[in-house]
């Protein structure tokens, strides 16, 4: 019982392994299906697909952060635009 205890306190969950399965086609038109409302590089599309072979989770992942960087980046380019655009109304008084 003590020994028992003692494992379960310095068990650290970290050193578990994970077990990782390729993407079945399913997830594979899934993942197809995220990006077409966006353009992006074939370079990508190819890595999220090459990613999916070894790891299916690890692919969304990659997919998710992917396509949140690119809308963060067009919600800078827009909100640059509405501070030039203020910037030249007031120039014009």
């Amino acid at each position: 019982m003590y020994r028992a205890l003692i494992e379960d306190i310095f068990f650290e969950p970290e050193e578990t392994e994970e077990t990782t399965f390729p993407a079945t086609d399913k997830d594979l038109l899934i993942l197809t299906e995220k990006f077409l409302a966006f353009e992006i590089p074939s370079k990508i599309f190819l890595q999220a697909i090459a990613i999916a072979d070894y790891d299916g989770a690890a692919a969304f992942r990659y997919v998710d952060n992917y396509l949140i960087t690119l809308k963060n980046k067009n919600k800078r380019k827009q909100k640059k635009l509405l501070v030039l655009g203020a910037s030249t109304k007031f120039d014009n008084n």
